[in-house]
């Protein structure tokens, strides 16, 4: 698969699966994954998916503004979104960059190694 489709379309599952089912997000992740959000750092699919699931908001919608994508060492892929964070009940949006690290699985799928968000402040 080219590799801007394979970005995009990791995009689409991702911000369709945390918009709809945020634990659905939990085999994406490894053992080995780290997430780095809004500066803390969390490792582990089960300790991930468990801070994705307690934040405060029950309903949000992504809109993506950008998709950048490079492979990167041993069959990776970096992938680079911006876009606004709508939630539930909020007249603003909020402005985010997050930033993947995936990496290939012997099934021929690709699991999150690394997962960098930030929300963007004017």
């Amino acid at each position: 698969m080219d590799p801007d489709a394979l970005a995009k379309a990791f995009v689409e599952h991702y911000y369709t699966t945390f918009d709809n089912n945020r634990a659905g997000l939990a085999n994406l992740y490894q053992e080995g994954s780290m997430l780095t959000f809004e500066g803390q750092k969390i490792l582990g699919s089960p300790n991930i998916v468990a801070k994705l699931t307690s934040l405060p908001f029950q309903q949000c919608h992504h809109s993506i503004s950008t998709v950048d994508s490079q492979p990167s060492g041993n069959a990776g892929m970096l992938v680079f979104v911006s876009g606004n964070l709508q939630l539930a009940g909020e007249q603003h949006a909020l402005k985010f960059s997050q930033m993947f690290h995936l990496m290939p699985t012997p099934q021929g799928s690709y699991y999150v190694l690394n997962d960098i968000f930030r929300l963007n402040y004017a």
